[in-house]
């Protein structure tokens, strides 16, 4: 007799033991059944046990059907309850170490990180963090994120020396958020040997899958120097190129700052404290013109600088990538990118003032005033 689609064949084998529920774990049972997403897999052994509980044994692959699930996975869980009953349901320990560690474990990972260096490196790697602490390099990275602590990595600073460091400050943040009327505040400065390289074989284009390829060595086909004053109003740039960088260089680059400003209005100029910035020869020029106005930052202080950012914008999409076989082919390619930005500027917006910046280098010294002892 053929048995009909309709009524499942049960599986041959030893009968199977019924497995019969106290009312305290069929209350628990459908508790876990009930559980959210983040528990699921809990939730689905529990719905198999209560699926196959009671007197009358109900057939593996009936459950497995009601539930759309496989016969040993019923199976499995199954059995694991007639074992262990409730404890049975929750994931058994892995082999291997224990997935939990001490909490002295851990802040001597963190001490050590912080106040050791290792015998043969210069910082720890993972790798010497677990031989010297006894962890696996999982459980130390773990440790290390969980602390925001990255040895790996290093980053610069450099604090002002400058005596009259909180004067400057004041005096050039107080040009970017209140300008004088009729005058224009220009950001001053010199990218200076900007070089002409050229790779040893022509550049590889990009290519679905594969990226732009270049060689690693270069051919050095000379320097120039690129003169760029920056508008903080309007984002607008008056450049000047020259192969050299001298006094007489930067004297040039007034005289064409001059020329394209406005007679009416004052100049005021934010530059650095560069030897050329302050020759006799350039105080003279600046006696017989009267409009200009000098403002310095302070020494190590680049930051406060806006055309140092314009001069990055220059380099990330002009000059660190490109390739040029000659020192005028560079600079017709810097004076296409500064006509290209001057026909649509983009002024920076300066947000911290004065009183923040100082601020917040107060508050750098302190966390770094015991650094080294």
């Amino acid at each position: 007799m053929t048995a009909s689609a309709d009524v499942p064949v049960p599986r041959r084998g030893p009968k199977l033991e019924p497995l019969l529920l106290s009312p305290d774990e069929r209350v628990v049972l459908e508790r876990w059944a009930r559980r959210a997403s983040s528990a699921q897999a809990v939730a689905l052994r529990a719905r198999i046990v209560l699926a196959c509980a009671g007197a009358d044994v109900p057939p593996i692959v009936v459950v497995a059907r009601e539930l759309r699930i496989a016969a040993d996975t019923v199976r499995k869980w199954r059995r694991r309850f007639l074992t262990a009953r409730l404890d049975g349901l929750v994931d058994e320990p892995r082999p291997g170490r224990p997935p939990t560690i001490s909490v002295d474990q851990v802040e001597a990972v963190v001490v050590s990180t912080l106040e050791e260096i290792p015998k043969n490196a210069t910082h720890w790697s993972r790798s010497s963090m677990a031989d010297r602490s006894g962890l696996s390099k999982s459980t130390v990275g773990r440790i290390w994120r969980k602390f925001q602590l990255k040895p790996h990595l290093t980053d610069t600073f450099k604090l002002s020396t400058d005596p009259l460091f909180v004067e400057k400050v004041y005096d050039v943040v107080g040009l970017y958020f209140n300008p004088p009327e009729g005058a224009v505040v220009l950001s001053v400065d010199e990218k200076s040997q900007i070089q002409a390289l050229d790779r040893s074989q022509p550049v590889l284009p990009m290519m679905p899958g594969m990226p732009e390829r270049r060689t690693h060595d270069y051919v050095r086909n000379g320097l120039t120097t690129l003169f760029a004053a920056f508008d903080v109003a309007t984002g607008e740039v008056i450049t000047s190129l020259h192969r050299r960088h001298r006094a007489a260089e930067f004297k040039k680059f007034l005289a064409k700052i001059d020329k394209e400003v406005p007679g009416h209005l004052q100049v005021h100029l934010i530059c650095d404290n560069y030897g050329t910035h302050k020759t006799p020869a350039i105080k003279a020029w600046l006696a017989k013109h009267p409009r200009f106005h000098l403002h310095f930052t302070p020494t190590g202080s680049s930051w406060i600088n806006q055309v140092e950012r314009w001069f990055g914008f220059l380099a990330d999409q002009k000059i660190r990538r490109g390739a040029h076989k000659s020192v005028r082919s560079l600079e017709a390619d810097i004076r296409a990118w500064v006509k290209q930005w001057n026909e649509n500027p983009t002024p920076f917006t300066w947000t911290k003032t004065a009183e923040e910046i100082l601020d917040s280098l107060a508050r750098f010294c302190q966390r770094i005033s015991g650094a080294g002892h």
